[in-house]
């Protein structure tokens, strides 16, 4: 692996690009540190590094890499171009003009693109609004971390200069993931995604550190769980694919038999990615979120929110039950949106292709449909524990520790396990693209 690096750094054209992806990666990492006006900052501390954190926070936290425990101009991080991306996927096979554009090859995706760039904004001002006024309202034991947000009276100016100042890091944001994109090497926006997560790194340590034993563990376990992610992500069920052969005349009246070849499709087992877990642990935060809100009336409304609240807090076992529950079904729904979007047997027939034993057209497409729900359902329980394993190690520490309770696991893993799965997918894609950059140039690669 070190005479990998060596070989990387010593050819010019990688070398640039490597040092462009690290130099932006580094100024993303800047710009992150660049505060907002009339923020609370030792309220925002005290919020982000107590033991009773609020759930929909540490969600938005993490969706933003970390920035909104900063509460800078990177406070939404590029969660809305997610957003907008995840919204343009499902729209695609909906709406009759984007799926005639997904498929006038790469012209049509650059319109596509467009659109999502387009969409980003108007949800990134929505986000922001939606997160000052959160953070304007008592939160984690009443602190306010925004005192002075409203529009009207002398707080206008400052609460669109929030809103200005964290539309305008999201965009920042999008465009340096854009330009690694282009100029340096990875998917720009998951690297800036991945910066986010690894930040928060060294914090967790010197917290976990007071406790040397629970710091092997979570080492251990973090180690565990790489190793497995990495096994279930590399995982695919290869169809083998037959492609027929041609007639081709050349000069001379002469005729020439092409193609023939024999090839496979890959089909993953873990298709959807993290996105599953995304869709879940949102559902399941909007009935507490909107229950926070009635939890104080009197009548029988508040005590309906009260159960609400108790019920989806991720200290019931109702929560995580849940949790996997919707980690599995969304699942397939995602890979089953993902794999329509592909449109996989009306291209083999196109092409020529056929799987051997079974016929061309509405054959092949059941048999494809076949092989994918049952390796989906490898993927969907993979995913499913990735999301109950806060709980797991939560329990686990309780038992052996006595009372360190379910929220250690929850709040004290070194990366949250899906942070992992992020950091360990865009891990797999960079190394492959820099073998790639190897490979070419007959130098051996980092995957053996």
């Amino acid at each position: 692996m070190l005479e990998a690096v060596r070989n990387a750094f010593r050819l010019p054209d990688l070398r640039h690009k490597l040092l462009v992806t690290i130099g932006i990666l580094i100024l993303y990492r800047f710009a992150a540190n660049i505060p907002l006006p009339g923020v609370d900052r030792d309220a925002l501390a005290q919020l982000f590094r107590g033991d009773d954190q609020n759930m929909l926070l540490s969600l938005l936290n993490f969706f933003s890499g970390g920035g909104l425990a900063q509460m800078g101009v990177m406070a939404l991080g590029v969660y809305p171009y997610i957003t907008a991306s995840i919204i343009m996927q499902l729209l695609t096979p909906i709406v009759p003009a984007l799926e005639e554009l997904s498929k006038e090859g790469e012209q049509g995706r650059m319109r596509i693109n467009q659109y999502t760039y387009w969409m980003t904004v108007p949800l990134a001002v929505l986000q922001a609004i939606a997160q000052g006024t959160l953070l304007s309202r008592p939160v984690g034991g009443g602190l306010v971390i925004l005192p002075n947000w409203g529009f009207t009276g002398d707080a206008l100016l400052p609460s669109l200069t929030i809103i200005f100042g964290m539309t305008a890091g999201t965009m920042f944001g999008v465009w340096l993931g854009q330009l690694i994109t282009e100029q340096g090497i990875g998917n720009g926006v998951s690297l800036i995604i991945f910066a986010g997560i690894l930040s928060s790194v060294p914090f967790q340590i010197r917290q976990l550190s007071q406790q040397p034993v629970l710091l092997v563990i979570f080492v251990i376990i973090t180690v565990l769980t790489v190793a497995l992610i990495v096994w279930v992500q590399e995982g695919q069920r290869r169809i083998p694919v037959q492609y027929g052969k041609r007639v081709r005349t050349m000069r001379g009246n002469r005729m020439m038999m092409v193609g023939g070849q024999s090839t496979h499709v890959p089909l993953r087992v873990n298709t959807a990615g993290m996105i599953p877990l995304i869709f879940a642990q949102s559902l399941l935060i909007l009935p507490s979120t909107v229950a926070s809100y009635f939890v104080a009336r009197p009548d029988w409304l508040g005590s309906v929110a009260l159960w609400v609240s108790n019920a989806m807090s991720p200290t019931n076992f109702l929560y995580w039950l849940l949790y996997f529950l919707f980690t599995v079904a969304f699942t397939y729904f995602y890979t089953d949106v993902m794999f329509r979007q592909q449109n996989l047997p009306e291209t083999l027939q196109k092409q020529g292709g056929f799987i051997p034993g079974i016929r061309p057209g509405p054959r092949t497409e059941a048999y494809l449909n076949g092989v994918l729900s049952r390796i989906t359902l490898v993927g969907a329980l993979f995913l499913g524990f990735i999301a109950i394993l806060p709980y797991l190690v939560g329990v686990a520490a309780d038992s052996i520790f006595g009372g360190a309770g379910v929220l250690t696991g929850y709040q004290s893993l070194i990366i949250s396990s899906a942070g992992l799965l992020i950091v360990v997918g865009v891990v797999l894609d960079t190394m492959k693209q820099i073998e790639a950059q190897l490979l070419m140039r007959n130098y051996e690669g980092f995957i053996r």
